[in-house]
């Protein structure tokens, strides 16, 4: 089938790694798969891939206008490539989405929902009018339908795909941690987020500047975005700059999760996390604040803890008391998380369940 995958521009966030990922599974599977973006570029257009297993890339914008809403000629461009399905990612795209099952009514177009931020009123129109809508989370799933009243029957559930594999190498991985100025005892909390106000970064260094002064301790921020500076001002106040480690965007953070102890989230709009996805199936622990989505990435109770909004005594208890905890405990507890994980997120299961999707949908 053709299948063409719309997102507005490939920065470094959950959603444009999943367009990305599963542009690249369709095409692998033997699919006529284009990705389209409005914006050329983006850190996530050229990562380390064979061109023998690239889908076509095309883009809107001749040169990059900062604008992620411009996308001139897109029911042009996309009617030219006569596809069976068009899925959207992402706000931007989703706004056209409606636009585009307009103009091209024997294509079927698929909405989709992977954000807990509130929707714009074009995002909104395009859930009523596409053929279905994909939620990434069951939370996200009654979301769409008592707050947009979107029947039952027009949403699939596909969670995310987990991208990261789980690495060899072990959680104390002396070498790794020496990189980052940590010993074998050092307590390494890691938080992957893209610097946005929602992702409440600044909640998390409130958090741990309170941790007991004679704790041995590192907090490492994976990731960029407009929030940073502010983060690293706020650290600098603290005099936390020993404790606090910015790495900046990892293509592949892998090698962080393997030297992390803890993972630790204070996002307060999400529909399902890939952080915490990626940090069960790398066997850690996670202590979160309440957001959508947040305990269908995580048993709770088991392997992740969720805290009362703005309770940091709490938060700063059970991270103690999961570092705390004895080593059996503690290779008991990963062991369940990467099962968890691997098992509910695995990605060859959400791409066969989006293509049965697919041939549903064409079927009928």
């Amino acid at each position: 089938m053709k299948i063409i995958v719309i997102q507005d521009h490939l920065r470094s966030g959950g959603t444009e790694r999943q367009s990305v990922y599963l542009a690249r599974a369709f095409f692998r599977l033997g699919h006529d798969t284009t990705l389209l973006t409005f914006r050329p570029g983006g850190i996530l257009e050229h990562l380390d891939e064979s061109t023998l297993f690239e889908p076509t890339h095309i883009h809107l914008q001749s040169f990059d206008t900062g604008l992620d809403w411009l996308a001139l000629g897109l029911t042009h461009t996309v009617r030219k490539h006569k596809p069976d399905i068009i899925l959207c990612h992402g706000r931007m795209a989703n706004c056209y989405a409606g636009l585009l099952q307009s103009a091209l009514p024997t294509s079927v177009v698929i909405g989709t929902l992977r954000t807990g931020k509130t929707l714009p009123y074009l995002f909104r129109k395009s859930l009523k009018s596409v053929k279905a809508v994909v939620a990434n989370s069951e939370d996200t799933k009654e979301r769409l339908i008592k707050s947009f009243n979107l029947p039952r029957e027009k949403i699939t559930v596909i969670y995310n795909s987990l991208i990261f594999k789980p690495a060899d190498a072990t959680p104390h991985n002396l070498e790794f941690r020496t990189q980052v100025g940590a010993g074998a005892d050092t307590l390494i909390l890691v938080c992957v987020a893209m610097f946005r106000p929602e992702k409440r970064q600044r909640d998390l260094i409130e958090i741990v500047s309170k941790l007991p002064k004679h704790l041995d301790w590192k907090l490492i921020f994976v990731g960029d975005g407009s929030e940073r500076h502010s983060c690293e001002r706020l650290v600098e106040q603290k005099k936390l700059k020993e404790h606090v480690v910015f790495s900046g965007f990892h293509s592949d953070p892998t090698a962080l999760y393997a030297l992390s102890d803890i993972a630790i989230h204070a996002s307060e709009r999400e529909s399902l996390s890939n952080f915490l996805i990626e940090a069960q199936a790398h066997g850690l622990p996670a202590v979160v604040y309440p957001a959508q989505g947040i305990t269908e990435s995580m048993i709770e109770g088991q392997t992740g803890w969720v805290i009362k909004r703005g309770d940091e005594d709490a938060f700063r208890t059970k991270i103690l008391e999961l570092f705390s905890d004895s080593s059996l405990v503690k290779k008991e507890r990963s062991e369940a998380a990467r099962n968890f994980a691997r098992n509910r997120f695995d990605s060859e299961k959400q791409v066969e369940r989006y293509v049965q999707l697919f041939n549903s949908l064409l079927s009928s």
